[in-house]
């Protein structure tokens, strides 16, 4: 597989939670966050391996590109807010599924542009061995790459490939944080202690979290980045 159909491959993949989202009903709340999710973390690491080889290596290579590219980048930019609202705003919202609806056409538009008139200069630009190399390049960078939306980020080198490296580790510990959450949420509250006579005397031990309990979580996460 090479640069080219690598990244086709993405765009299908997300083409396809795309209209999931949209062939899902009105009131499938949870439906359609479920798949916001899917959506912004596919889209999150998609941009960032296009920001870190595919864009740099055409501007290197094929400066007749460069415009292209820029409205590419500012593209991504457009969409990195669009899913930094997403990202936590509760599928209940007023302005959820226009927000969705106003990323689904500008992500179309950029899939289009990019499949019609971009990739068909990149193909004639290298050659068949260095479009492989390259596939190798993104799914490299995939495997480093953030899992969240970064506007604010750097996104042309060398300032992107730093960025990413330390948004990377920092999306891990969010991703864990909210599994917990919502897996709490799903569980069912405990019933209410009886209303008693209180001691007096309080083991304050009891106020402490405990090991192991669910309260505490230790996590270390180690990470190599190849760039």
């Amino acid at each position: 597989m090479d640069a080219i159909a690598l990244l086709k491959a993405d765009h299908k993949t997300v083409e396809t939670l795309f209209r999931k989202f949209e062939q899902a009903g009105r009131n499938a709340k949870k439906l359609k966050r479920k798949l916001v999710d899917q959506i912004v973390r596919e889209l999150a690491i998609h941009a960032l391996i296009e920001e870190q080889v595919l864009y740099p290596s055409i501007r290197a290579r094929a400066t007749t590109l460069e415009d292209q590219v820029l409205e590419a980048l500012e593209e991504h930019h457009v969409a990195k807010w669009l899913l930094k609202e997403l990202e936590n705003l509760p599928p209940e919202a007023e302005r959820f599924d226009a927000k969705v609806k106003v990323l689904i056409d500008n992500v179309r538009t950029h899939v289009t542009e990019e499949e019609r008139a971009l990739f068909p200069q990149v193909r004639k630009a290298f050659s068949p061995q260095e479009l492989r190399d390259m596939a190798t390049a993104l799914l490299l960078a995939k495997r480093a790459a953030p899992t969240r939306p970064h506007p604010r980020a750097p996104d042309t080198p060398p300032g992107n490939l730093v960025a990413g490296a330390v948004s990377a580790v920092l999306d891990m510990g969010k991703d864990a944080l909210r599994a917990a959450r919502r897996k709490a949420e799903g569980l069912s509250p405990s019933p209410a202690p009886r209303a008693g006579k209180r001691s007096k005397r309080r083991d304050s031990s009891r106020d402490l979290p405990r090991e192991g309990d669910g309260s505490v979580q230790d996590m270390a996460t180690e990470s190599s980045y190849l760039m």
